[in-house]
């Protein structure tokens, strides 16, 4: 049955046009994926469903009265202020019981004992857990949910593909989640171009549908070029015959000394093959008009990061170290180094001090204990927070830029990373999530740094500019502090760790998925050891943190295995297996 329908929505910013032609369908209980590449007007059609933005033209025809619509925005969209209040509202409803038992599954436990400033230290994936409960004690109808996974740790992406598997309502997903989206939806809606393009099925299908699709289009494509140039020749053929048939009559009505009807009479052939011309170029024009089209290809995004001579081996020492806030401690007693070069991670569940951390570095927090960055190194950094971009500046305000060389290598620079004309001279407040990213990355190229620290830097992207960013990361040579639960980005990144356990924090000399085997060898190795383990075996928490781990390696795995092979199906027990073992383990 229909929930409601889009039909031919049109919606601009500016000269900008984002939705073209917008016509789609929702079925009730239907759980659909729309995707797209940064700026193709995915939040903007959300919006307009929930009723947040209004379309130039067409509508949004509903065949259901009183729908309650839950919107979990980007997170960012969640300021401290925000949910402060959102919180505090569960006790004027009756949902406050719903609320605190989904924020604690989340593992966000007690909210409503929290102090005011436990709401200014959220990190980013609190903020999600939070609006998450919030919005799903409501028990909406339709529930439309934007880059959900953004920042939750494993443990908050596994329990929301569990909550939605028995979601009776419809659910619109706006994600570049692979693995996310191959376990929530069976349908995807790609935007491209302004328009809708649909595949039923997983988002495997879809990018494997799509790869087809675009192989067939541009097949048709390359045998009507074949067909043209054909076209082209007979053409060129028929004019020059037409020509040597007029020449040749004019010649032949001189010599019967241009009697009356002689000239028209070997003319004729001549006028028989101008019909031939005309009716060849007709055809060729209703080919070029009608016929098949290049198709467009992916975008391909220019990163090129550049670095400085530095001098000094150096970059970072942690002595004894110490952060809280009120009660809640953050980390302490944690001593670590990073020297130059390195491709350092920063490993650890939401919450546990991260961005804390980084800020830190960057001189932003003060932490207890003596912590040492060298002064003579030059630091470029990403924050995770995109709406610190003032909102009212264009794309080039951004940029300091002096004479008109520097000002074509930056407009070069942002063409490359697929920021057209158009888009840079709009207000900041008119770009997506993911352009307003890429703005932010751009400004790590325009500069020479020793060291980027990365604090969420694949947030908003779109997988096309994911890979790119891996790839230039990869030959930069400088150093790197990366702070991402993408955990393929982490592993293809970087060779060491720094990983929060036990509110501490300590370096590892190898990466994520040596660093996840040793842990399950641990554990495997104590497990064997059976009842004579004495003072040496692991803690409640100790057990749950490795059988994390483990989860973590698996669901990693799996996010790069294709649906239905034999791989796939082990991994995908093996996962269910594991799920069990953590859901016994918390009763």
């Amino acid at each position: 049955m229909l929930l409601l329908q889009c039909i031919d929505i049109k919606k601009n910013f500016g000269i900008n046009e984002v939705l073209k032609s917008v016509t789609l369908d929702l079925e009730e209980g239907e759980r659909t994926g729309l995707v797209g590449k940064n700026g193709a007007g995915k939040t903007t059609l959300a919006n307009i469903i929930a009723g947040n933005l209004k379309a130039d033209e067409g509508e949004v025809r509903w065949h259901r009265k009183d729908v309650e619509i839950g919107y979990l925005r980007q997170s960012v969209f969640y300021t401290a202020e925000l949910l402060h209040e959102l919180c505090r509202e569960q006790d004027v409803f009756n949902q406050a019981k719903e609320f605190l038992h989904l924020s604690s599954e989340l593992g966000t436990e007690k909210v409503h004992q929290w102090a005011d400033e436990r709401f200014e230290a959220l990190s980013g994936g609190e903020r999600t857990k939070l609006a998450l409960a919030h919005i799903w004690s409501a028990k909406p109808g339709l529930l439309i949910l934007d880059e959900p996974t953004n920042h939750l740790d494993i443990q908050g992406v596994q329990w929301l593909i569990d909550e939605l598997k028995g979601y009776p309502g419809t659910i619109l997903v706006i994600s570049h989640d692979r693995y996310f989206l191959d376990k929530t939806v069976n349908r995807i809606l790609e935007i491209e171009n302004g328009v809708i393009h649909e595949y039923k099925g997983s988002y495997t299908f879809y990018r494997n549908e799509k790869k087809k699709r675009y192989e067939s289009r541009l097949h048709a494509y390359e045998v009507q070029k074949k067909q043209e140039e054909k076209l082209e020749q007979e053409i060129r053929r028929l004019k020059a015959w037409a020509g040597k048939a007029h020449r040749e009559s004019t010649k032949k009505g001189a010599k019967s000394g241009n009697k009356m009807g002689t000239k028209e009479y070997f003319r004729v052939k001549a006028k028989k093959m101008d019909r031939q011309v005309k009716s060849a170029v007709k055809r060729l024009e209703k080919m070029r008009s009608e016929g098949a089209e290049r198709p467009g290809e992916e975008p391909l995004i220019s990163f090129e990061f550049s670095q400085k001579d530095a001098h000094g081996r150096r970059i970072l020492e942690a002595y004894e170290i110490r952060k809280s806030f009120g009660e809640k401690v953050l980390f302490e007693e944690s001593s670590f180094y990073l020297q130059r070069g390195e491709r350092m991670g920063i490993y650890g569940p939401n919450g546990c001090g991260k961005t804390t951390l980084v800020r830190a570095v960057l001189g932003m927090e003060k932490v207890e204990g003596r912590l040492f960055v060298s002064p003579s190194i030059k630091i470029g950094y990403v924050s995770q927070d995109v709406l610190e971009l003032k909102k009212e500046k264009r794309a080039l305000d951004l940029f300091e830029v002096s004479g008109r060389k520097e000002q074509g290598r930056i407009r070069t620079m942002l063409a490359n990373l697929g920021l057209n004309e158009l888009l840079l001279h709009q207000p900041l407040k008119n770009l997506s999530m993911g352009e307003r990213t890429k703005l932010k990355l751009a400004n790590l190229l325009v500069s020479e740094y020793d060291m980027l620290i990365l604090d969420e830097p694949t947030n908003h992207l779109d997988l096309y500019t994911r890979e790119q960013l891996e790839d230039a990361l990869q030959d930069y040579e400088g150093t790197i502090l990366l702070v991402t639960h993408d955990r393929y980005m982490l592993e293809k990144i970087c060779s060491k760790l720094l990983i929060f356990d036990e509110r501490r924090i300590k370096r590892v000399e190898h990466g994520l998925e040596e660093y996840l085997k040793k842990q399950e060898h641990l554990n495997r190795a104590e497990r064997a050891k059976g009842p004579q383990k004495t003072e040496k075996s692991l803690t409640p928490e100790e057990e749950r943190m490795l059988l994390e781990n483990r989860i973590s390696a698996v669901l990693s795995r799996l996010s790069e295995t294709e649906p239905g092979t034999p791989d796939y199906q082990a991994l995908d027990e093996e996962f269910r297996e594991l799920t069990a073992k953590r859901k016994s383990a918390l009763l």
